[in-house]
């Protein structure tokens, strides 16, 4: 059920402020009271310490600045704020609504990092798995998205890296399979097993009222944000027959237009509550 309640860490009240501020308090260009935030943050047992030092770690992050007015304190999104939820509202939205078609190519980067380089190797496997990125082999880093070679290059320049590397793209050849190449670069078992649990959660009735589908909307927006950083996104022809992946954002998609109106109207009401003391 969307509703289930959960206790959440420090770092999870965060990450939960951001999806507040992304789905409500983005699109109205408008301050909001320490209150409601804490208020909307307390239905998914965030207590108001852990609010507070959610709201106070964001602001020295740079993505909040606050206002005293009189006793109390209201939050406004700083410029860098306002870009960094854009584009995640935009990728979040995007991704899984559309479908290109593929060329057969492959975008392939070769970059060796000594094995006593432990820390460096582990950010070069987390930044170029966050771009969709996957590795068959140590050094060989592969994606059907020929258009992120930028991206792989901006990487390893930042990492110190860029000068030793090797690009190229290429379509695969006799040796082997394409297939087997897809299974060792990417772990789909574990992403598909995620979609399924995301289809078993959000599958059910509508909320039974507004302050339940804020709850549901947040929920919702919250677990789909995670997949455009884990899904690789590969185009149909390399994915498992019956992907769930797909299920999964036709859901989300479906639901987020359902839950919309009502959550949004409730959050209002929150604003229009406080504003009125």
């Amino acid at each position: 059920m969307v509703s289930r309640r959960r206790e959440v860490s420090h770092a999870s009240a965060r990450s939960l402020l951001m999806t507040l501020l992304g789905e409500f308090v983005l699109p109205r260009d408008r301050p909001v009271w320490t209150s409601v935030l804490v208020e909307a943050l307390s239905a998914f047992d965030v207590e108001e310490k852990s609010a507070r030092q959610a709201l106070a770690r964001t602001a020295a992050e740079g993505w909040l600045v606050s206002e005293r007015v009189g006793r109390r304190v209201r939050w406004s999104l700083t410029p860098p704020g306002r870009r960094l939820l854009t584009e995640g509202a935009r990728r979040i939205y995007e991704f899984g609504s559309t479908e290109s078609q593929w060329d057969g190519r492959w975008l392939v980067v070769l970059v060796s990092v000594p094995e006593a380089k432990r820390d460096l190797r582990r950010q070069v496997r987390t930044q170029l798995t966050w771009a969709g990125f996957g590795s068959p082999e140590a050094g060989v880093w592969v994606t059907p998205h020929t258009n992120r070679e930028a991206e792989a290059l901006s990487v390893l320049k930042d990492l110190g890296l860029a000068s030793g590397a090797m690009s190229f793209t290429a379509t695969y050849g006799v040796l082997g399979s394409e297939s087997t190449m897809v299974d060792r670069a990417w772990d789909l078992s574990e992403l598909e097993e995620r979609y399924e649990a995301f289809i078993d959660e959000f599958t059910g009735p509508s909320p039974a009222d507004r302050s339940a589908a804020l709850l549901a909307q947040t929920r919702l927006v919250h677990e789909w944000r995670r997949f455009p950083f884990l899904d690789p996104q590969l185009p149909r022809d390399l994915l498992p027959a019956n992907w769930s992946g797909a299920q999964a954002a036709e859901l989300f998609h479906h639901k987020h237009a359902e839950w919309r109106p009502a959550a949004q109207r409730r959050w209002d009401e929150l604003v229009s509550e406080e504003n009125s003391h």
